[in-house]
């Protein structure tokens, strides 16, 4: 008589650590880097910024923060030099707080 197991025989068998270590891996594989602007670029954002506050036209921003790119259209409500950071109003009437270091690239919508 003929005793086969099924799916039991080909199950792996992973203990926590090596779960954890798999996820730390895909989390880090993942994970991507913030590009370096130079002073051109941030000279062209401030000029968008500057131009888009003067007419009230929204502004199409990518941020990058905790190791991905995220996209915010708003417009800015207010620039502060002393925290260095835009307070940008959503279509929700929503404001937040970007930092100028995080951002990555403005356009006018």
């Amino acid at each position: 008589m003929l005793r086969d197991r099924g799916k039991i025989k080909w199950q792996g068998m992973f203990m926590p650590e090596h779960m954890k270590g798999l996820r730390e891996f895909d989390w880090d594989h993942k994970k991507k880097t913030k590009p370096e602007l130079d002073e051109q670029q941030y000279e062209l954002m401030e000029q968008t910024i500057c131009e888009a506050m003067a007419e009230n036209l929204d502004l199409c921003m990518t941020i990058f923060g905790s190791g991905d790119f995220h996209l915010l259209i708003g417009k800015v409500h207010y620039v502060d030099p002393y925290k260095k950071e835009l307070r940008v109003v959503d279509f929700h009437h929503e404001v937040h707080r970007v930092k100028i270091a995080d951002l990555v690239d403005v356009k006018i919508r």
